[in-house]
């Protein structure tokens, strides 16, 4: 039920903030630079968590009767980082692909109608990135 009360509220907040700053220019313009500086501050600071996570938290004494440590905590994490890497460049790179054909489709498209099929058979290319992408992440974990 809080799910429930929680994503309601994300609603009816993010339909307030349409209606607030269409009428306030300006004040959009710097909630927006605000926005994205605390976005950019809140990756780097789970960027500097990651990189500490990756190194391995095993400490032995010189001289235990151990002939040889192995440690996988490192190579998992960097497997899971190379997975997330994949996919989210890949979902990156497939968003700008669709953006640009996607905008040049829809001004062929008000031009000449009949261009349809083939303006979505290119926006299905750029699609096609993000699933090379998932392919390679389903490898990568496959490996782990």
């Amino acid at each position: 039920m809080a799910y429930v009360i929680s994503l309601m509220f994300l609603v009816i907040s993010t339909v307030w903030a349409g209606f607030y700053f269409s009428k306030n220019p300006e004040k959009a313009r710097l909630f927006a630079k605000k926005v994205f500086a605390g976005n950019i501050a809140l990756f780097v600071a789970i960027l500097v968590f990651a990189v500490i996570g990756l190194f391995p938290t095993n400490v032995f004494a010189e001289g235990t009767t151990q002939a040889a440590v192995t440690d996988t905590n490192n190579n998992l994490g960097l497997g899971l980082v190379g997975a997330a890497l994949a996919t989210g460049l890949a979902a990156i790179g497939a968003g700008v692909g669709v953006g640009m054909v996607g905008a040049a489709s829809v001004g062929a498209i008000s031009e000449k109608p009949e261009l349809l099929g083939k303006t979505l058979i290119y926006v299905g290319l750029a699609e096609g990135i993000a699933i090379y992408g998932l392919i390679v992440t389903i490898m990568i974990l496959g490996r782990i």
